[in-house]
């Protein structure tokens, strides 16, 4: 069965693949903590308020959330993961994106050269549907495709 989604595409771009799911808000700066501090290769969750995502490595994952939770340096974080080449492939947000977080995903995309692809304003419907590790799509037309 497919389950299709359609959303605003902020940062256009074609990717597939698993999915991992927070209902929480994300707080980039927390979540990205101990990857920023210590290149490892990966960029595992260090935000322990989020257990959806604490532990889980979230470079290379399509990453589905409601909103971001600050912070002003998100920018930085982005731009420093993109030049290590451990961010997400995709940023899947239910509700609209939120400055800070859209500034920081274009400065790793502009600055860095690595597109996290960006889509918002998907609903509450997706991300009542989604469950991490299901099998998606997305369109450069924000279009988002759920395999069950």
């Amino acid at each position: 069965m497919m389950l299709i989604f359609k959303g605003r595409a902020v940062l256009p771009g074609t990717v597939e693949g698993h999915t991992l799911v927070t209902r929480r808000g994300f707080n980039t700066y927390a979540s990205f903590f101990t990857s920023i501090h210590e290149r490892t290769g990966k960029a595992v969750c260090a935000d322990s308020d989020n257990p959806d995502l604490y532990g889980r490595d979230l470079a290379g994952a399509i990453i589905c959330l409601p909103r971001t939770t600050g912070s002003t340096s998100s920018g930085a974080v982005w731009q420093r993961l993109a030049g290590w080449d451990i961010t997400p492939r995709a940023m899947l947000f239910s509700q609209q994106i939120d400055p800070l977080a859209a500034g920081g995903l274009l400065v790793a995309d502009m600055w860095a050269g690595k597109r996290v692809v960006t889509i918002d304003r998907l609903g509450d419907e997706f991300l009542n549907t989604v469950q991490s590790g299901d099998k998606i799509s997305v369109s450069a037309a924000g279009q988002v495709v759920i395999y069950k």
